[in-house]
């Protein structure tokens, strides 16, 4: 029997901002928005979900007097993306 693959994960898009999270101490909006290619919006509503999760945290600063949007992963976050590997290779390797 397979176990369930996290909800929250398995969308295409927080998926690929837990992605890039995994491999960088933090990363700003703008550039999480450029390399998922995501609206401004979709990527704010998708952010408020791992971060209401606790999957991540979300540091809103200023650069100078400009707004900066920080995101870091959690190590509740980390956990559910390294479970979320091992339920997707259990899929790929069943019996194993």
């Amino acid at each position: 029997m397979f176990k369930p693959l996290d909800p929250l994960l398995h969308s295409e898009l927080r998926l690929a901002v837990m992605s890039l999270l995994i491999s960088a101490e933090s990363a700003e909006f703008p550039y999480i928005k450029e390399q998922t290619g995501a609206t401004a919006g979709n990527l704010s509503v998708q952010l408020d979900k791992l971060a209401t999760a606790g999957y991540i945290t979300v540091e809103k600063t200023f650069k100078g007097k400009r707004p900066c949007t920080l995101c870091r992963i959690t190590p509740q976050g980390l956990k559910a993306f390294e479970d979320y590997v091992e339920t997707l290779r259990e899929y790929l390797n069943p019996g194993q």
